[in-house]
């Protein structure tokens, strides 16, 4: 389990693709692989993967993982290249605090950037998400986008919003995208819970959904 609260950015070392099979090795600063054992989770722009190996060269480490299939068709993983930056997460342990909120590393579909708007203190993004997925999004509700834990600002138009403040883009790759980019979703546990439960039970005919409330 991760909490969404992106640590670091990590450089991608090496990214070597094979018949649908990634062999992915990022670099990072030497403590953030401090207590790392093989069999370990790292979440990858909000991805859960398993460290295979690790090694560390002065003040630098190397981490290695292997991303298959159907990891790479549901997640933006496809596209990584020498020299791009991904966030990192180690994953929670007991005692750690939660900022975020509960994520668990499996990320259910993709987003597109539309729209960045910039001003000096402030930062709202636009995504354009597929409507099959709308019924999870809820305003002030939670949100993962590439491993960072968000609240939801509008969803309209088949597009939702999401706001920065200065610190979340300098510590995550959000500042870097362009228009048209893609990044990794992932829905609170939480709501998908809730609404497919009501769905099961058949209460939805009783139930006026409102993706607009705030309630």
């Amino acid at each position: 389990m991760f909490t969404g609260i992106v640590q670091s950015q990590a450089e991608v070392y090496s990214a070597k693709y094979v018949n649908n099979f990634l062999h992915l090795i990022i670099k990072v600063q030497r403590e953030f692989v401090d207590n790392l054992t093989l069999g370990a989770s790292i979440a990858i722009n909000g991805v859960c993967l398993t460290v295979v190996k690790f090694e560390i060269t002065n003040n630098q480490a190397f981490i290695s993982f292997d991303v298959i299939d159907e990891t790479l068709a549901r997640s933006n993983l496809a596209k990584l290249h020498t020299g791009m930056f991904v966030n990192v997460e180690r994953s929670l342990s007991v005692g750690d605090e939660i900022g975020g909120h509960m994520v668990s590393g499996h990320v259910h579909t993709k987003a597109t950037l539309v729209e960045n708007k910039v001003t000096d203190k402030n930062c709202c993004m636009s995504f354009e998400i597929d409507t099959k997925w709308h019924k999870y999004i809820l305003p002030k509700g939670f949100i993962t986008v590439n491993g960072i834990s968000l609240t939801v600002g509008e969803l309209t138009n088949g597009q939702f919003t999401v706001h920065l403040i200065p610190e979340t883009l300098s510590r995550t790759n959000l500042a870097s995208l362009a228009l048209l980019d893609e990044v990794n979703i992932e829905f609170d546990q939480q709501t998908m819970t809730i609404v497919t439960t009501i769905e099961r039970m058949k209460l939805s005919e009783n139930f006026a959904y409102d993706a607009t409330s705030t309630i």
